[in-house]
């Protein structure tokens, strides 16, 4: 572990990596929610969008609920992978070539979309969490 308080050194504690007075998701942590969101977002699946955002859901809660206090930067990277994985499931059933990273598979299947099905997003918990109580 390194020292916090100089500049350019980061040090890790908790799942955290701290660097220039922020808190950040150690990459290893990120490394392995991707992995377990891979596993539940194959293409090959077989089952319906609404099965797998409901399998996805407690997952990105729970990581959330402990990771909340993270740099917000690293919350809208995992919200786009999420919906990148959800958008080649699609794709692929519907029998089309690719894996959803088209600009015309954004506007078949947009962010409103995924919200619309239930997807819990990471970026509004994060938003809804920062606001005053008062």
């Amino acid at each position: 572990m390194g020292t916090a308080g100089k500049q350019g050194k980061a040090s890790t504690c908790l799942r955290y990596r701290f660097e220039a007075g922020r808190r950040w998701v150690r990459k290893k942590s990120l490394k392995s929610l991707k992995e377990r969101i891979r596993a539940k977002t194959g293409r090959t699946r077989g089952v319906s969008l609404k099965s797998i955002i409901t399998d996805l859901n407690p997952m990105l809660k729970g990581w959330f609920g402990y990771f909340k206090h993270a740099h917000p930067l690293e919350f809208q990277r995992l919200d786009g992978f999420i919906r990148r994985r959800l958008r080649a499931l699609l794709r692929k059933q519907e029998k089309r070539p690719g894996f959803g990273r088209c600009q015309a598979d954004h506007g078949r299947w947009p962010n409103a979309f995924f919200a619309e099905q239930g997807l819990f997003t990471i970026t509004g918990a994060h938003v809804l969490a920062s606001q005053s109580r008062c």
